[in-house]
């Protein structure tokens, strides 16, 4: 499976956040949105790649841009962990029902593992796909690229 591509079109979805609310993607046409992608809760480059989001939060408000931190996880288990993580102001989407239909549908899904790549993509005001990077599994995202990657037109 290949990625989703530069220029195409971010398919829309419906995702819950950890409260159970849907969030959809349609509803931030005019800003940017970072999805920002890691393969399960719980574990150690998973955890450093959210608190960077959170950590990030203004960076990215200041850049008219909206991150999510998204996973093939159930909300139940991601509000627990957002929990632990001290995670208040980034909201973390669950894929998980159809079980990372989502993470397939941007090319990042891992049908043998039944996750999604660690990746992260940026998706400009008008819905168009303009950055996507594929990172391996134990590799933590260099935050300071995303946000260069936002600082360009």
């Amino acid at each position: 499976m290949k990625p989703i591509e530069i220029g195409a079109a971010a398919p829309d979805f419906t995702l819950e956040d950890v409260f159970e609310k849907g969030v959809h993607l349609s509803d931030y046409k005019g800003k940017r949105v970072l999805l920002s992608w890691h393969p399960i809760a719980w574990t150690g480059v998973c955890t450093d790649q959210m608190r960077s989001l959170e950590v990030n939060y203004d960076k990215f408000q200041a850049l008219n841009t909206v991150a999510f931190g998204l996973s093939v996880d159930p909300s139940a288990c991601k509000k627990a962990w957002a929990a632990v993580l001290s995670i208040q102001k980034t909201s973390l989407l669950c894929d998980f029902w159809p079980h990372g239909k989502v993470a397939q549908e941007y090319g990042i899904f891992i049908d043998e593992f039944g996750m999604s790549q660690r990746a992260n993509i940026i998706i400009d005001e008008k819905g168009i796909v303009k950055w996507v990077k594929v990172y391996p599994l134990s590799q933590l995202p260099d935050i300071n690229e995303v946000l260069e990657a936002l600082s360009k037109p």
